[in-house]
């Protein structure tokens, strides 16, 4: 049975990796009508993926006699200036992401919910892997500058990086 505490908290982390889907989904909008096809391509996975990890939280929460709740969203942003400022944003979310999961963690582990703190390791290993392709997209996007034969590449690149995480992610 979850005490209270930690299923407010848990419902809170809901409502983060919802508007982490919502998120990404905006950004793959706004990189799909600026031809951004592979740029596209991974934030619309990204998006299936974080709305993934919203609904093994609900699942956790009910299963343990708790009431996963699904509540309003903050609206995402949805026009960038640059894919750069875009990239810049999604790695700023990570961080966040990081932190409010480094929170939860710490509250599982003062309230001495080891089943909870446990179910919780698999998000804090995600999360690193998360800001690490960030920040790696990052690195490249700074290595092209305003190169537009390297974003055509780049777009080309991270569209095969979707296709090859996706194989890993399910494979046949």
């Amino acid at each position: 049975m979850l005490k209270k505490n930690i299923e407010s908290a848990l419902n809170k982390q809901i409502r983060i990796e919802a508007e982490s889907s919502q998120t990404y989904l905006s950004m793959a909008c706004w990189a799909e009508v600026h031809g951004l096809e592979g740029i596209a391509q991974f934030m619309y996975t990204q998006s299936d993926e974080e709305r993934a990890h919203m609904l093994k939280l609900v699942k956790y929460v009910n299963e343990r006699g708790g009431h996963a709740t699904i509540t309003d969203l903050k609206a995402p942003k949805t026009s960038y200036t640059t894919f750069k400022e875009m990239f810049e944003a999604l790695y700023s979310h990570e961080i966040f992401v990081s932190e409010s999961i480094n929170e939860l963690v710490h509250i599982t582990f003062e309230e001495k919910d080891y089943a909870t703190h446990n179910f919780l390791q698999w998000y804090v290993s995600e999360q690193i892997e998360e800001e690490a392709t960030a920040k790696s997209i990052l690195d490249k996007i700074n290595l092209i500058g305003d190169d537009k034969g390297g974003l055509y590449l780049f777009d080309r690149d991270i569209q095969q990086l979707t296709v090859t995480s996706s194989i890993a992610i399910n494979p046949k």
